[in-house]
């Protein structure tokens, strides 16, 4: 059973290109101090979970309307039924995109040789040197997360990989070997950061659209495609 803790019945955002649905799904592994979801990160059990069969149902419903689905969370790899429930959405003729932090990447590799998966969108959540920092856990192993970064820029699929940018956890210097790991990519994404009540740890601050600009430029020297995403 899986830990489906909300739906966004409608959305234009998470699945460019496409109208979709976004499926959230209750825990992760990590514990980043800026995230935005703290309590489907941190108490899972707190939210209400949505029965599988209602989410189908929802998606049979909304056939000719909807063209895709996002998976996210939380860390969806971490559901053993990950895997069903993609072939289940896929019979029902929808594109399924999943959002991932990459600390799987055996469940990566398992879910693209089933060639269920339309989309990969990976948070690399910083340079290596500042991960365990960034990522709020002190025993990461920083190898996991540049195996999945290799299998998704050879996975043959479209991706993306992408930034949440905090002025106190990216500097230049550390956007430029970020870039570096992930040298080559298809589509890049630097996201602003912004605080709300559900962070983690508040008191983070966003960088300004200059700044950003900035970072986005050094980060081209490695990956052509740099795009801003919600920044103003």
């Amino acid at each position: 059973m899986m830990r489906i803790c909300g739906l966004n019945k409608t959305t234009l955002l998470d699945y460019p290109g496409h109208v979709a649905a976004a499926i959230f799904l209750g825990g992760c592994n990590f514990r980043c101090p800026f995230c935005q979801n703290g309590d489907l990160v941190l108490r899972p059990e707190s939210q209400r979970v949505i029965d599988e069969q209602e989410i189908y149902a929802f998606l049979e419903k909304r056939k000719g309307v909807l063209s895709g689905v996002c998976i996210t969370g939380g860390e969806p790899t971490l559901e053993k039924d990950l895997s069903a429930v993609i072939r289940k959405i896929k019979g029902m003729g929808y594109l399924v995109k999943l959002d991932t932090n990459g600390y799987r990447p055996e469940t990566l590799r398992e879910l693209l040789a089933e060639g269920i998966l339309d989309y990969i969108a990976m948070d690399v959540k910083n340079c290596m040197d500042r991960y365990r920092e960034t990522t709020g856990c002190s025993h990461i192993d920083i190898e996991k997360i540049r195996e999945s970064i290799y299998l998704i820029k050879g996975c043959g699929i479209d991706y993306e990989f992408r930034t949440t940018v905090v002025k106190e956890l990216h500097s230049d210097e550390n956007m430029v070997k970020l870039g570096k790991e992930i040298e080559g990519a298809k589509a890049y994404f630097l996201q602003g950061y912004q605080e709300s009540g559900g962070v983690i740890s508040p008191g983070f601050h966003s960088c300004t659209k200059m700044e950003m600009e900035k970072k986005a430029a050094l980060v081209r020297r490695f990956v052509s495609n740099v795009q801003l995403r919600g920044v103003e």
